[in-house]
């Protein structure tokens, strides 16, 4: 993942109300343009960088719904 693509999504996170979501709501317009493997690997990035702490007050809830991973981003 480009530093590039962290930047957008980051602003995409930013503008999020608290709760819960999927990785593809968050990547926003040509998910659905991109080949099935470079979804698993985009998916597995963010995964592993929301684990390392890469994108504050988002956390990986450890469950899968509606065929994807749920995160969910804290808020007050």
């Amino acid at each position: 993942m480009d530093n590039a693509l962290q930047k957008r999504l980051e602003k995409a996170l930013n503008k999020r109300s608290p709760g819960e979501f999927h990785f593809p709501e968050v990547y926003g317009a040509g998910w659905d343009d991109l080949y099935i493997g470079d979804k698993v690997k985009l998916g597995n990035t963010f995964l592993r960088l929301v684990r390392l702490g890469r994108f504050p007050g988002i956390e990986d809830t450890g469950k899968k719904k509606g065929g994807g991973r749920l995160y969910r981003k804290l808020g007050h």
